[in-house]
């Protein structure tokens, strides 16, 4: 049978208030908060694509410009640029926004690689992603060198890139 479902790749966004527990001693938001938001996002996109469940596999090329002050809002866009065999690619912007005026201001961007995964843990396929514009196309080419440097990087690794007891 055939998977008929339409593929929705547009943008997902996440709207988070930062809050005095998500920040550190300057007031402003976690590294690690902001990544997770990023993660969720990038985990909802793909899904919404591929009507599946997804794990994080890689995030790469992530990119902090400036911070997201508490009281701000940090609005998280992600959207699905690029697909392999089992793998959606989704390139996740983060603004922080004013609440007062509303008015948004980047502060990081990045490239997050998720695996479809079934309920029993073995990795599914994911659909086919056709850019259809100019600026797609060339998303969808960067987050594809970023996939291909990451699948060397793991198969070089071998067996010293693989934790063990005398590390």
């Amino acid at each position: 049978m055939t998977d008929t479902r339409t593929r929705d790749s547009r943008p997902v966004v996440l709207l988070e208030e930062i809050f005095p527990g998500d920040t550190n001693a300057y007031g402003t938001a976690f590294g690690g908060r902001i990544m997770a938001l990023m993660d969720r996002a990038a985990g909802l996109a793909a899904s919404r694509y591929a009507h599946g469940h997804f794990v994080t596999a890689s995030l790469n090329a992530l990119d902090f410009r400036a911070p997201v002050r508490q009281g701000e809002i940090a609005e998280v866009g992600a959207q699905v640029v690029y697909t392999s065999a089992h793998t959606c690619g989704i390139k996740v912007t983060v603004c922080a926004v004013d609440k007062a005026a509303w008015s948004r201001r980047p502060c990081c961007e990045g490239t997050l690689f998720m695996v479809r995964m079934g309920p029993d843990g073995a990795i599914l396929p994911v659909p086919p992603l056709a850019p259809r514009t100019a600026s797609g196309r060339a998303d969808w080419d960067e987050a594809r060198a970023i996939h291909r440097q990451m699948i060397r990087r793991r198969h070089g690794a071998g067996r010293h890139g693989r934790c063990s007891s005398t590390d």
